[in-house]
């Protein structure tokens, strides 16, 4: 049976003559919408907005339609014309190796308009740059360094064409006390040697909520990490991280004469337990040089 390359591809060809060409867009006479560029802001945030997200200002500067001509373009508003060389589309076609490219048209610069008598202020663009103050809001758990996009919150679109995008750069400041890693909130709590021995409940502080009870078991030690759970930041299925709270020894610098004294009778009842015992087990203890042990 004879074989037909196109029985293969089918009713393709019109499809892909559509994707390369430019067919199934604008029709010819009209010019088409066009989507409004995005657009980049940056915003410093306290740790606490961060974590239960925050509404905040934003300055902005973009193109916009021109006041002056209304956006048409022309000297006092005048109505601009089809271009004749892409036939208001905007778009112009070049035959490379068998495929036809769309590419912007020069004559009207993408626009699909020629304007006669340009526009003194927008040179015949109908767009000139001008700001406005916007609030966003920015989402709980946002993070140092991260960008929110903020979908239609950028420039306005051209002839019916929806705005563009506006992304947000977050830096975070850092809080005096509690730290992030990922979802989970972090901090150092410091409890005395007799509160790490002899166990004790401890008050530790949680970001824009109440203080919990943190319950020490004797004999906690230096560095040991609890989990209190609930208390960290929101994550995007509405569910909260964990506080993670280490515990540090805090040995005082000044002891009172009582105080020494009660030291030192620790020190005598515990004289027999070497918490170093073990620690040269594994390490010659012979003679050394420069580079390791004397043979």
């Amino acid at each position: 049976m004879p074989f037909d390359i196109g029985d293969l591809f089918g009713g393709a060809g019109d499809v892909f003559g559509g994707l390369f060409t430019g067919r199934g867009g604008a029709r010819p006479g009209t010019a088409a919408p066009r989507r409004g560029a995005d657009l980049e802001a940056e915003v410093t945030l306290s740790f606490s907005d961060a974590v239960s997200g925050a509404t905040v200002p934003l300055r902005l500067a973009s193109e916009q339609p021109c006041q002056v001509c209304s956006g048409t373009g022309g000297r006092g508003g005048s109505m601009p014309r089809t271009c004749p060389t892409c036939l208001g589309t905007g778009q112009t076609s070049r035959n490379a190796g068998g495929f036809a490219f769309s590419d912007p048209c020069r004559e009207c610069r993408g626009r699909g308009l020629v304007v006669d008598d340009p526009c003194p202020n927008c040179s015949g663009s109908g767009r000139a740059m001008s700001t406005r103050s916007i609030q966003v809001r920015l989402p709980a758990g946002v993070g140092d360094g991260q960008r929110v996009r903020l979908r239609g919150k950028g420039a306005p679109g051209e002839r019916g064409g929806p705005a563009g995008d506006l992304l947000v750069l977050v830096h975070v400041s850092p809080h005096p006390i509690f730290g992030r890693r990922g979802e989970a909130l972090t901090m150092t709590v410091p409890v005395t040697f007799a509160e790490a021995a002899l166990g004790a409940e401890v008050k530790v502080p949680t970001l824009g909520g109440a203080p919990v009870t943190l319950r020490l078991p004797p004999g906690t030690a230096n560095g040991r990490t609890f989990r209190v759970r609930g208390k960290g930041v929101p994550g995007k299925d509405g569910t909260r991280g964990d506080l993670l709270v280490s515990v540090e020894v805090a040995v005082p610098q000044k002891l009172s004469a009582d105080a020494r004294v009660a030291v030192e009778r620790l020190a005598e009842a515990t004289a027999g337990d070497d918490p170093r015992a073990g620690l040269f087990d594994a390490v010659p203890t012979g003679p050394t040089g420069p580079s390791g042990p004397t043979p």
